[in-house]
């Protein structure tokens, strides 16, 4: 009798702490000006500091028994339990638990960044399983499965150079009179390709430890040369970052020290190669110009989807202010319908677009080169647009039901003035159960979230982060069924016309969907609550 072979646990990576992350930064000597000065120590710049610090909490909530079910994932080829932002997905389920790890990241973090990383390896999974298909040939799959293996096992954190500076916006890249303003490929020779060009919005690159570089755009035969993707450290020589300081570290700020973004934000930067060597083997493709659009749509709709994960967080914080906030003034939302509507409004926004990234996931489909999981580009598109155009919303309803103080109270200094500091807390206490600093703290803290320098940061980058809403329209109506609607119509009006190739209009159809795998395999797993934590947060 053959007994079938247990397969063996799979083995945990080395991970990393928050702290031996920022150590790790040490080893890298990238080349950083912020500020108009050029930076000595990335791991000391306190311009970078809460950038930092969101990134080493992604490392330190992977290490959290009560998390690591959403923050870790076990990738089946190597056997290995690996970090969840570097982890391709292999199930719906997976795309679920990563949806919930950003959602908890974002909630202590604002914006965790990292998650990017994930986004790009699953987008470039597809593409090059897609080329070396077309291609009869295995070596871009394999490059790539070797890269994935080292940034698993090291546990790296890699920052996504997609968006090029552009030019002019209606000329392609090789109409360009600067050519730099996309990276291209300048040389290719045994060893490998050298680059030149500039990405123009790379998150968190002053402290990544790698770079992925990819096309922005779709790419025509005379673009060949910008339509390249590799790996490269972020100190290789001939790279430049130019970067933002991350949220408002050490300011003399007008209303005091900024409660959440001293703590937490995120360094975006422009990153200029110049003659840039890349060996081959970090060489993912290199004029396949034909297969650019794999990668860009691939990608697009992965980011897509945990950019709703991500502003979810955001939201929890705001639903968790706004009720503090109308605590402290004396007022119950539950028993007040001119605070609960407002309030109601803001969690339907929040579990509103939350829900499409739900749905995405569910109705994911497999890649059928890669193997990996994709989740459904149309609930990701509509779910990003959703709250692309609602954080506005968002904000003006966390300062509805927050009143005008928080943007009217007099500077923190006045809170230590032995000539102010009695008087302002007894007139500026509102509830008797809540003392005026903790009234106070919470309305600088919205302050800092929705109506300063940070707020409006969020905002533009919740409308533009992963593409303008008008990109997410188009690939809405590229992928949505109107077909099958059409054809709904016109057999109701029984015309005899049910699909007509020739109009556009019918293209798509999907006229619904089953989960096979639940009709014939009863009790599959769904989402439950992870374990209460005992730990301080």
């Amino acid at each position: 009798m053959n007994v079938p072979h247990e397969a063996a646990p799979a083995t945990c990576v080395d991970l990393m702490s928050g702290e031996q992350y920022r150590e790790s930064l040490r080893e890298y000597k990238p080349r950083v000006y912020v500020d108009g000065r050029e930076v000595d120590s990335v791991a000391d710049e306190p311009a970078f500091r809460p950038g930092i610090n969101a990134l080493a909490y992604t490392y330190d909530y992977a290490l959290r028994p009560e998390l690591q079910p959403i923050a870790l994932a076990t990738q089946t080829r190597r056997n290995r339990v690996v970090s969840r932002m570097l982890h391709l997905n292999e199930s719906a389920g997976d795309l679920l638990n990563k949806l919930e790890a950003v959602r908890v990241l974002c909630q202590e973090t604002g914006c965790a960044q990292r998650y990017l990383a994930h986004d790009a390896l699953n987008g470039l999974a597809q593409a090059v399983a897609c080329i070396d298909d077309a291609k009869g040939s295995a070596e871009h799959r394999a490059r790539f499965d070797a890269y994935l293996a080292h940034v698993q096992d090291q546990d790296l954190s890699i920052g996504v150079a997609m968006t090029d500076a552009k030019g002019d916006r209606s000329r392609k890249p090789h109409q360009q009179a600067n050519p730099d303003t996309y990276v291209h490929i300048v040389e290719r020779n045994g060893k490998g390709i050298v680059i030149s060009g500039t990405k123009a919005i790379v998150t968190g690159g002053p402290y990544m430890h790698e770079l992925l570089v990819m096309p922005s755009r779709n790419m025509g035969q005379e673009d060949e040369d910008f339509a390249v993707c590799c790996a490269v450290r972020v100190d290789e020589p001939g790279i430049t970052i130019v970067a933002r300081p991350a949220g408002r570290p050490g300011e003399k700020l007008e209303h005091g020290d900024a409660l959440f973004s001293r703590k937490y934000g995120q360094s975006t930067a422009v990153v200029m190669f110049d003659r840039v060597f890349v060996p081959w083997e970090r060489v993912f493709y290199a004029g396949d110009w034909e297969h650019s659009h794999v990668l860009t749509y691939s990608y697009a709709t992965h980011h897509r989807h945990s950019c709703i994960a991500a502003r979810a967080g955001f939201g929890d914080l705001l639903i968790g202010a706004g009720a503090l906030m109308c605590e402290a003034n004396g007022l119950d939302p539950g028993a007040k319908s001119n605070l609960r509507d407002p309030m109601v409004e803001l969690i339907t926004i929040t579990e509103g677009f939350y829900a499409c990234g739900v749905a995405a996931s569910v109705y994911a489909t497999q890649d059928k080169y890669s193997g990996s999981f994709m989740p459904d580009p149309v609930f990701s598109n509509i779910g990003k647009l959703l709250l692309a155009t609602k954080i506005y919303d968002m904000h003006r309803i966390a300062h509805e039901v927050s009143g005008g103080l928080i943007v009217a109270l007099p500077g923190p200094d006045e809170d230590h003035n032995p000539a102010t500091a009695a008087r302002l807390s007894e007139v500026l206490q509102a509830s008797p159960d809540i003392p005026y600093d903790k009234r106070i703290e919470t309305a600088r803290f919205i302050e800092d979230l929705t109506a300063s320098y940070q707020g409006g940061w969020y905002s533009v980058i919740s409308l533009h982060g992963g593409g303008s809403p008008a990109a997410m329209k188009q690939e809405i109506w590229r992928n949505y069924p109107v077909g099958s609607k059409v054809e709904l119509v016109e057999r109701l009006l029984e015309r005899g016309i049910l699909h007509d190739e020739s109009r556009s209009i019918t293209r798509n159809r999907q006229p619904g969907r089953c989960c096979d795998t639940g009709c014939s395999k009863p009790g599959q797993p769904v989402m439950v609550p992870l374990p209460v934590s005992t730990r301080a947060q």
